[in-house]
């Protein structure tokens, strides 16, 4: 072994023990990991950066922008207002929305298809009574199987087609991937509705998820200002700010002469009585009628206000929802006061649940986590572009709405016509895939303050530096050593078990980093292989193809899993339990279809 292959062994472990550890995210690893490379001289400084310019890497930016077109258009949308009739029956649930969203998914970026449709699974299973434990998990393990129907359903995808020009041949076409990944697909989505949900676990002692998240209504509270009130003519900031460190509240309404607003101004001026709408804990109302004078208001009138705000809720005036805070969302390690979102945003932060479980300190001071659900409060017409702007994903309002689809024809009319000019070869995937993100932006269907908002850029930096330091792997003959490895153990064993063997280890390797990475490690290795055994390097890419797409053992190996961990409320072990058996059945199907439709 020579010192360049101890060196990109070396990179290559501390890489993937950074990956596991997850202290720093994986863009910067993977820069570190590019540095160490370039720095040890195992790729020529010239190429360093290069894997900006990569096919790949500009494919997978514009299959991100595409995604973001189609669903502002509300093509998805289309499908997902019918779900809520599908029935309560649990299997029926898990049966409709995994196929959806895995068929979503072969074509739009797979987050975005379970971000859509998430809100849809929590609204039915609450409607139905039962956990949405029952539902998130298979929803997730959908995207990911739906990833592998086409080239641009998953980055793995796009990465394993181009490494078939680089090994000689041309790269995989759009619908190359169909038959094997349609074929696990269709297993996966049979086993998830008829036998899989079952294995996830009931969480319903944990939280009654028949009723919301959040019980507000008993911390609704109607406050006056009464005549000679020291707060009379100062600004509500000031009357919160009295009681910032004693009280936790929330002013969500206001009544003057009669009219009622609702989240009036932080800096509104108070006359006397003015009546507040006030969300508090019991222990917070007391602390605050103390400090400021306040008075509640009248039994009768307050019952009166509180129907009335009733009738404004329904009437569409200002809306509740639940939210998850994504990994990019500006509130994680943060307060909600070091960032004025009231102020700021016109949002209010009324509860926080962490893990499945509402907490009680105080939300002023509490810092904010990537998956905590946040209750918040804010005008209906503003509230979606709002938590977009937080990096925030809607769960489930109080009364689902799912947008009405509009230039449906046009978005579908872009896509399609991308998709022919891959098919029929007119057009690389690259040229079509930016042409049709390009139209998207032209026609206004992604604005142009979107554009960079809809790439995500972390992957983006991942696979412009792994690609380089795949190449080193390759380059330093690295590679070959672990494809001789891996051939020596399944010497004289057959082919189907040589591309079982691959599968698994690259299965194990999506589980604890990101799949695109695993792709990039995984496919010189793959070439290197066939090259050893005389074959065909097809069989051996398309195989980790659906392997790197198979992370269905943690919660850490894709960003689906992850999104739904809280919202389900899952624990870290509970993801083996459903994604054991379904990684063996993609095995048992994938290997075979291989081999029948990508022969040796």
């Amino acid at each position: 072994m020579t010192t360049e292959q101890l060196t990109i062994f070396a990179i290559l472990a501390i890489t993937l023990g950074l990956f596991v550890w997850g202290r720093w995210r994986y863009d910067i690893v993977a820069l570190l990991s590019l540095l160490a490379v370039g720095l040890f001289g195992l790729i020529p400084p010239q190429e360093m950066f290069a894997g900006l310019g990569h096919p790949a890497v500009i494919t997978v930016a514009a299959v991100l922008v595409v995604s973001r077109g189609l669903l502002n258009a509300g093509l998805v949308d289309t499908l997902a207002r019918h779900l809520t009739r599908v029935g309560e029956q649990p299997w029926i649930q898990v049966a409709t929305l995994t196929s959806i969203v895995a068929l979503s998914s072969g074509f739009i970026n797979n987050v975005g298809a379970l971000a859509l449709f998430m809100p849809v699974a929590i609204w039915m299973s609450r409607k139905g009574g039962s956990s949405p434990s029952l539902l998130l998990m298979p929803l997730a393990f959908g995207s990911l199987l739906g990833g592998m129907l086409t080239m641009i359903g998953t980055p793995p995808n796009i990465i394993i087609a181009t490494y078939r020009q680089e090994s000689g041949g041309t790269p995989f076409g759009m619908f190359d991937f169909l038959p094997v990944g349609a074929a696990v697909t269709l297993a996966g989505l049979l086993f998830l509705s008829l036998i899989g949900w079952r294995l996830t676990p009931k969480r319903k002692e944990e939280q009654d998820t028949s009723k919301d998240l959040f019980e507000i209504s008993a911390y609704l509270t109607e406050l006056r200002v009464p005549k000679e009130c020291k707060f009379a003519g100062r600004t509500l900031h000031d009357l919160m700010a009295a009681v910032k460190d004693d009280a936790d509240m929330s002013v969500v309404g206001l009544v003057r002469s009669g009219k009622r607003k609702a989240l009036p101004s932080i800096f509104e001026v108070l006359q006397e009585e003015d009546i507040l709408l006030v969300e508090s804990d019991s222990d917070s109302l007391k602390t605050l009628l103390d400090v400021t004078s306040l008075v509640l208001a009248a039994g009768e009138d307050q019952d009166q206000d509180q129907d009335e705000e009733k009738k404004k809720k329904k009437a569409g005036e200002w809306n509740l929802t639940e939210a998850i805070i994504t990994h990019k969302s500006i509130l994680v390690g943060k307060t909600t006061s070091a960032l004025s979102v009231r102020e700021r945003y016109g949002l209010n932060v009324l509860a926080v649940a962490r893990q499945g479980h509402r907490l009680r300190e105080r939300l002023g001071k509490l810092r904010l986590e990537a998956g905590d659900v946040l209750l918040v409060q804010g005008q209906e017409e503003s509230l979606q572009s709002t938590l977009n702007e937080l990096g925030c994903l809607p769960l489930a309002s109080r009364g689902l709405r799912i947008g009405k689809p509009h230039k449906v024809l046009l978005s579908g009319g872009i896509f399609t016509v991308a998709l022919a000019l891959i098919a029929l070869e007119l057009l690389s995937a690259t040229t079509a895939l930016v042409g049709a993100a390009l139209a998207m932006v032209m026609t206004g269907l992604v604005a142009k303050d979107e554009v960079y908002d809809s790439v995500d850029m972390p992957v983006i930096i991942l696979l412009a530096a792994m690609l380089p330091v795949g190449q080193a792997l390759e380059t330093t003959g690295a590679s070959d050593l672990i494809a001789q490895a891996l051939l020596e153990i399944a010497r004289s064993a057959s082919p189907a078990i040589v591309l079982a063997l691959l599968m698994t280890a690259v299965m194990l390797l999506s589980n604890l980093i990101n799949n695109a990475a695993a792709a990039v490690i995984a496919a010189p290795i793959a070439i290197k292989m066939a090259q050893g055994m005389e074959a065909s390097a097809d069989p051996f890419l398309m195989t980790v193809a659906i392997g790197a797409s198979c992370a269905f053992l943690t919660p850490i190996g894709h960003q689906s899993n992850a999104l739904v961990m809280v919202p389900g409320g899952y624990r870290f072990g509970d993801y083996w339990r459903l994604g054991l058996p379904l990684s063996v059945l993609v095995l048992v199907v994938g290997v075979p279809m291989i081999l029948w439709f990508w022969p040796l």
